[in-house]
């Protein structure tokens, strides 16, 4: 069986829905608040692993950093190539699983945005994940990692719920949400109606708190681990919106 991350069809799908244009248009302010998180100059080489169609390769090139950007899906890095070649930026696009791309001592810096972690039932993988990451960034070089934090979740959870993915055409995006292995793994069934048409999957990942984000990453190699709740560095405290850690390899 096909794991739902490594199916074409679920990412087309939900391209809509995980890319919508809010979110292209929050990149740049993403963008500022990781240039602050990390005080990362112009020209610098910035890895994006997962990066999807290149919401934040593509702003991160604007501002003058070189930029790879790394995804398993062919069609969005074709995306992400197409909106490169528009606005005549250079970006490296490499088609790979994250679990086997790394460069030694390549990159300045290192992102893995949108909950784009713990995807793989074996939590070796996370682990392989995060040693890539650590061995592929230049000493002291710096890596931000962004998720749904398991305290934040538990805060806000609701088993199920839906909303207007296009009002005009009504599209109805439907989740149910499901627990286990003691709060360690979510499953989420994403349902797509429109009119007569129905598309379901069921995604799940590995949910992280962030003591135990935090000693994953030591464990990977990296030598100091700081935790954030969002990427603009506010605490990571019963307020927290998202959980972001900014881990430093060994200089």
């Amino acid at each position: 069986m096909i794991a739902w991350y490594d199916r074409d069809d679920f990412w087309e799908t939900f391209l809509p829905t995980l890319f919508s244009q809010r979110r292209w248009e929050a990149a740049p302010a993403e963008v500022d608040n990781l240039l602050e998180l990390t005080g990362l100059e112009p020209d610098a080489h910035v890895l994006d692993l997962c990066c999807g169609p290149g919401r934040h390769s593509l702003e991160m090139a604007r501002r003058g950093f070189r930029v790879t950007g790394v995804d398993r899906t062919a069609c969005y890095l074709e995306a992400a190539r197409q909106k490169a070649a528009e606005e005549k930026l250079e970006v490296e696009f490499v088609r790979e699983d994250m679990r086997h791309f790394s460069r030694p001592g390549a990159f300045d810096a290192a992102l893995n945005l949108f909950t784009s972690f713990g995807y793989f039932e074996d939590p070796a993988d996370d682990l392989q994940v995060a040693r890539n990451l650590c061995i592929s960034l230049k000493p002291g070089g710096k890596l931000v990692m962004e998720m749904m934090g398991k305290e934040v979740l538990a805060r806000v959870f609701q088993e199920r719920d839906w909303f207007w993915l296009d009002e005009e055409a009504g599209a109805i995006m439907l989740e149910e949400r499901t627990l286990s292995q003691g709060w360690g793994w979510i499953e989420n069934t994403w349902t797509l109606l429109q009119g007569n048409k129905r598309k379901a999957y069921t995604i799940s990942h590995r949910l992280y708190a962030g003591t135990e984000l935090a000693s994953l990453l030591h464990q990977a190699g990296f030598a100091s681990v700081a935790l954030f709740g969002g990427l603009d560095g506010s605490s990571y405290n019963q307020h927290a919106r998202r959980l972001v850690a900014l881990a430093e390899a060994k200089k």
